[in-house]
């Protein structure tokens, strides 16, 4: 079903939003969030929206999953691409139109919007690298500091071997 808001053309879609954590009133508040974000989200309207009551994981204690299924109405394929981007949803899927004719500069924004995240992930992974790298010399430093020298090591020995020889002669 397509809807007609002016001229333009809507896309329908479904997404499917999951999480995990706890407690299980946290997931379901988070959901509510998260659906709130997406409605004010430029170009997008949540039609429908459903939150599934948090269960706990199988063979994980204390831990419990949920999720919302939520159906949208974006003006532009590009607004569609963004959502999935920015929310990560666990299942989308384009309920209509059947065919979405797109123009290059369509496919344009679209790649640019995928360059620009994957070059922001990218920025995230290179400083989380750098910060382990920063993390372990301190951790080897601090390590290098309490742990005793070759030379007291040795010393420690001959002190042990000394003090079994008079306790081994009284």
């Amino acid at each position: 079903m397509i809807s007609n808001k002016g001229d333009k053309k809507h896309i329908r879609a479904a997404l499917i939003l999951e999480i995990i954590g706890r407690p299980p009133e946290h997931l379901t508040e988070t959901l509510q969030d998260l659906i709130k974000q997406i409605h004010e989200e430029k170009g997008v309207d949540v039609v429908d929206k459903k939150i599934n009551e948090p269960v706990v994981m199988k063979n994980q204690k204390d831990f419990y999953t949920s999720f919302a299924e939520l159906e949208v109405e974006v003006e532009d394929i590009l607004y569609l691409a963004i959502l999935m981007f920015k929310y990560m949803p666990a299942h989308i899927e384009i309920i209509s139109p059947e065919l979405i004719p797109l123009t290059n500069n369509g496919w344009n924004d679209i790649f640019n919007e995928l360059v620009r995240r994957l070059h922001s992930y990218d920025e995230v992974a290179g400083v989380l690298q750098m910060e382990k790298n920063i993390l372990e010399n301190k951790l080897r430093e601090v390590l290098k500091q309490t742990r005793p020298s070759d030379a007291e090591l040795k010393q420690e020995v001959k002190e042990n071997k000394k003090t079994r020889k008079k306790a081994k002669k009284k």
